[in-house]
Parts: structure tokens; C-alpha cells; sequence
């Protein structure tokens, strides 16, 4: 066994079957032995690839949107990422806002909110010849107290997530116990479950059928929504997930980039589900937000004008036809990631997001 599985053997014995919320905790945050502390997850030599390490146009687009967004409201807010992986994202805004505005280099304040020592460091070398001033934080509550304009990709979907599974007509939580022979199993406990929270038809539900529900997910955009409340700003969220509160299982380990089963060497695979984005979006209301509508990446990209640069570079640089083609079709297909993929943008009550329709 891992040391994190023996660790999480022990408190399964001493305290009865683990949430599946906790258990994942554990696997991905634990501060000696999780994931995110001990391995280099994303890019080819790791379990898996983001959006910006297929092409640097999702940067490059995201840069041209944070600064019209900035422009189009007379604001200069810090320019902040959550969860900046190995810092690709970021680079690639950083060289696309010089390019834009080569005062920025001057005037932009940059800070990282990054929880893992292994990838701020992977961070630092990547953005070192930036020209940029860069702070990095561990938590959203030491940013200053000042203006912000934050990126987040696939950020939210490694949220932990409860899960409840409806039987005889009754809800119990998804659970992590013990078998006979000691190794981890699947197993459920009795849930606290507030009834109005489910989505509705649930009574006509089959037995089996499966809630996801992630109040830390709405306690991080409702931290971020403080924020922006009182310091202004604005917010834009990129995952993978579903426009509303559904049922079904999606919990998912990912480890060198492909489906492994999350009960297995504890800490050493990536495990995620889909991000209930319209949870998001009233989270942020409810704080006194302003909140966009929910749209796939494959809109937002293209609206955005992605076709056109990736045109661009095909014209520019025809040694790379291929691989820009390649990278247009993952981004923007719909079997690929153009339509699991969605954008939700919120923002303080007196700041518009230019190319995102507010919701109501």
C-alpha cells in the first residue's frame, strides 16, 4: 500500500467508512502525500492535458477577452489565476497582453493561487522571462485587497463532490469501507441530506440513480464572489460539466491518461466529475453578483474570433497546418471538448463582460 492508503486504511478503522468527498480530499490535498503534492499531473509525461497545452490560441484568446473586459469598463484590475497547473495558461496571456498593450509589462499586477510547492515552482521557470511581476499565494484569502479580474481553468471539477445514491426510496451518501480482506471498497453510510436540494422529479427516480452534490464548490465562488463584491472585478470559469442539476455518476481517476479506478494507489491518480455550473451561477447571484449565462467553449471560442487566428497562423507558419487544425478540432469540436466544456463569466454589479449575455 501508498503511505496516503495506509493512512487512509487506519481512519477507515478507527472511524467507520469515509465520505467518497473525504476520500478524495485525502487523495488529492493531503499535505505529505496527495497528488497535487506529489506528482506533476498535466502534459504529455503526466495523466492529463488541459486546453491550454493543446494550443497557445486559449490563451491568446483569454488575454484579448480580460482586456477588452478591463478596457470596455475604465478598470485595471490585478490579473489572477486559481489553479495555474504548470503555468502555460498564464505564459501564454502574459505574452499575448504584452504584445497588446506593452505598458501592461509596467502597470499589470499578476498573482498565482496555487496550493502545490511542486507546481508553483514549475510555474516560476515557466514565466520567468514573462517581464511580468508575479506574486504567488496558497489560498484566495492573501490576495490584496484590491480589483481583480480572475481566470480559472478546470479549476472546479477537482472539487470534492458527495454523492447519494437513492435506495428503497430513501437516499444514503456514497461511502469508502473496508472488505473482508482489508482492501477499499464502494459502500454507503446514512446521509444528512436536505431534501430540497435535489433536483426536482427526484420521487420518480429509479433506485441506483446518483446525486452529486458539492457545497465546496459553492463555498470557493461564493469566496471569490466576497471578493469582487467588495473590491470589484470580475471572474471567468472554464470546466468541464453540465448547464444544470441533473442525476448520474461522474465521478472519474485519470492516470497516464486514461480511466483507472480511483480505489487504487491512493493519491497517485487524478480523480474529478462534472461541474454543476448553474450552482455556480446562483452561488454568485445569491453573493450579489452579476452572473453570464452558461455557454460551451466551442461558442465562447469562436465568438472570440479562435477561427480567424488559427487561419492566421496556417498562413503565417504552413509547417504547422497540421497541428493547428489538430488543435482547432480538440478544442472546438463537439465530440471533443468544444461542447462538454462550458464558460460561465460573474462580475461586480457595475462591470459588463463583453462577448457574454448576462443572465435574466
Amino acid at each position: 500500500m501508498t503511505p496516503l492508503e495506509k493512512k487512509i486504511h487506519r481512519q477507515i478503522e478507527l472511524e467507520g467508512p469515509m465520505t467518497i468527498a473525504d476520500y478524495w480530499a485525502h487523495c488529492l490535498f493531503d499535505p505529505q502525500h496527495g497528488y497535487y503534492i506529489t506528482r506533476l499531473p498535466i502534459g504529455a509525461a503526466g495523466d492529463f492535458t488541459t486546453a491550454p497545452e493543446i494550443s497557445q490560441m486559449f490563451g491568446e484568446m483569454l488575454a484579448a477577452w480580460w482586456l477588452a473586459t478591463a478596457h470596455q469598463n475604465h478598470i485595471a484590475p490585478a490579473l489572477v489565476e486559481i489553479g495555474p497547473g504548470r503555468g502555460t495558461l498564464m505564459a501564454d496571456m502574459l505574452r499575448a497582453l504584452g504584445k497588446l498593450d506593452a505598458a501592461l509589462k509596467d502597470t499589470l499586477r499578476v498573482h498565482m493561487v496555487e496550493v502545490s510547492p511542486r507546481l508553483e515552482k514549475m510555474q516560476q521557470e515557466a514565466l520567468a522571462g514573462s517581464g511580468f511581476q508575479i506574486q504567488w499565494h496558497r489560498t484566495l484569502a492573501s490576495l490584496p485587497k484590491l480589483a481583480i479580474g480572475i481566470v480559472a481553468n478546470e479549476l472546479f471539477d477537482a472539487i470534492p463532490v458527495r454523492q447519494f445514491i437513492k435506495h428503497a426510496g430513501a437516499w444514503s451518501e456514497g461511502a469508502i469501507s473496508l472488505n473482508e480482506s482489508g482492501s477499499l471498497q464502494l459502500t454507503t453510510k446514512p446521509a444528512n441530506l436536505d431534501l430540497a436540494i435535489l433536483p426536482a422529479g427526484h420521487e420518480l427516480e429509479p433506485d441506483g440513480i446518483v446525486f452529486e452534490y458539492a457545497p465546496a464548490r459553492e463555498a470557493l465562488i461564493q469566496d471569490i464572489a466576497q471578493h469582487i463584491r467588495t473590491h470589484g472585478g470580475f471572474g471567468l470559469f472554464i470546466d468541464y460539466g453540465h448547464p444544470k442539476p441533473g442525476f448520474g455518476d461522474t465521478l472519474q481517476a485519470m492516470r497516464n491518461h486514461a480511466y483507472a479506478n480511483m480505489l487504487e494507489s491512493a493519491g497517485q491518480s487524478d480523480i474529478t466529475s462534472h461541474v454543476d455550473f448553474q450552482s455556480l451561477q446562483q452561488a454568485a447571484l445569491l453573493a450579489g453578483l452579476r452572473a453570464t449565462n452558461i455557454v460551451t467553449q466551442r461558442e465562447f471560442l469562436t465568438g472570440l474570433g479562435i477561427a480567424e487566428r488559427a487561419n492566421r497562423l496556417c498562413k503565417s507558419q504552413p509547417q504547422h497546418r497540421d497541428s493547428v487544425e489538430t488543435a482547432i478540432d480538440r478544442l472546438l469540436s463537439p465530440e471533443q471538448m468544444g461542447s462538454l466544456f462550458k464558460v460561465l463569466g460573474i462580475s461586480h454589479p457595475d462591470i459588463a463582460m463583453p462577448g457574454l449575455q448576462m443572465a435574466g
